[in-house]
């Protein structure tokens, strides 16, 4: 037996047509969103809606297509930055240095950079005005996958990749590896590619230095389900509508 229908609102109530949100979300045409919700795929406040007219509050009620959160509030933003080495993670600085305001103080909203990047350190920066979400994402209970490219210095030992998976024991405590690749190495350096779920101070370096490769250079190139891609250092672009869907359900949102 199918899930009872729901009607948030009434066809000429209050309210934002469901299928409109739908389409502005990225979900593709009125119709196409007709579909959807014909289907039986979208749902509100955890109740299938299956009628064209319902009209939803996106402020208040959360709206779900195949079982992931959408964005629905367009006071909410999210954004993926690039952020150049040399750059403080904070939005201003008295000592004058160069901060991630550079490439978003211009913007409206008060944004919240989730999580941090060292000063040399480059590659992915979420922001956002979620709170909480950014709180959740920052949260270590969530253990949340990160990814880094970084080039040490070579020849690498054979072991060195079950060794960072077992554990390596820092000041601080044991750090693990969630994965571990070498992309390449040549000519006494190599690339490799951790992916790990800590979120400590300089964890990365301070991981591949204790076992014996300290980081010349490092990036970061992924953040749960969204990627750096093809984004130029210093470059801001929007997450889309998938990406945010996954990073809510990544947190239990």
């Amino acid at each position: 037996m199918s899930k009872p229908e729901t009607e948030p609102n009434t066809e000429s109530g209050p309210g934002v047509r469901l299928q409109k949100i739908l389409a502005a979300a990225g979900f593709g045409s009125r119709r196409h969103c007709e579909d959807l919700i014909g289907e039986g795929r979208v749902e509100v406040d955890g109740e299938v809606v299956q009628r064209f007219g319902a009209r939803v509050d996106p402020a208040r009620q959360i709206i779900r297509v195949d079982g992931r959160r959408i964005p629905a509030r367009h006071d909410l933003v999210y954004l993926a930055l690039n952020k150049p080495p040399g750059v403080l993670s904070a939005m201003s600085d008295t000592r004058g240095r160069r901060t991630l305001g550079e490439f978003v103080g211009g913007r409206p909203e008060r944004l919240f950079h989730i999580g941090r990047l060292d000063y040399d350190t480059e590659g992915l920066l979420l922001l956002t005005n979620d709170g909480e979400l950014a709180h959740r994402l920052a949260h270590p209970r969530y253990g949340i996958l990160k990814t880094y490219l970084a080039d040490v210095p070579g020849p690498l030992p054979r072991d060195l990749g079950r060794r960072l998976t077992s554990g390596v024991m820092l000041e601080d405590g044991m750090v693990t590896v969630d994965r571990f690749r070498v992309v390449e190495q040549a000519s006494g350096r190599a690339l490799v590619e951790v992916t790990l779920h800590e979120g400590r101070k300089h964890v990365v370096r301070r991981l591949l230095a204790e076992a014996g490769h300290p980081v010349r250079r490092l990036v970061r190139t992924s953040i749960g389900p969204v990627r750096l891609g093809s984004l130029k250092p210093g470059t801001v672009r929007a997450l889309t509508t998938a990406e945010i869907g996954e990073l809510y359900f990544s947190v239990g949102l």
